[in-house]
C-alpha cells in the first residue's frame, strides 16, 4: 500500500526534477520512490558491513606497524 508523504523543496529544483523524469520516460513520484527503495536497503548494507567488521575484533596483527612497514612490498 502505498503512503502519501509531503516534501519540500525549491520551485526551480523540483520543476528541473520533473522535466528530467519526464525526458526519461518516467514521473518525480516514481523516482523519488525508487530513490527511497535504495536508500533504505543501503542502510542495512551499512549494517551488515559494520556487523562483519565488528565479527573481526579478534584479529589482531600484535603490534603497530610504521608507515615504512605498512609500504614495503
Amino acid at each position: 500500500m502505498l503512503k502519501n508523504i509531503t516534501l519540500s523543496a525549491e520551485e526551480q529544483l523540483i520543476k528541473k526534477a520533473r522535466e528530467k523524469a519526464q525526458q526519461e520516460h518516467s514521473t518525480l513520484n516514481a523516482r523519488f520512490r525508487q530513490w527511497l527503495r535504495q536508500y533504505a536497503m543501503n542502510s542495512s548494507k551499512t549494517t551488515d558491513y559494520e556487523q562483519f567488521m565488528n565479527s573481526l575484533d579478534y584479529a589482531s596483527p600484535g603490534k603497530k606497524f610504521t608507515r615504512d612497514e605498512l609500504n614495503e612490498r
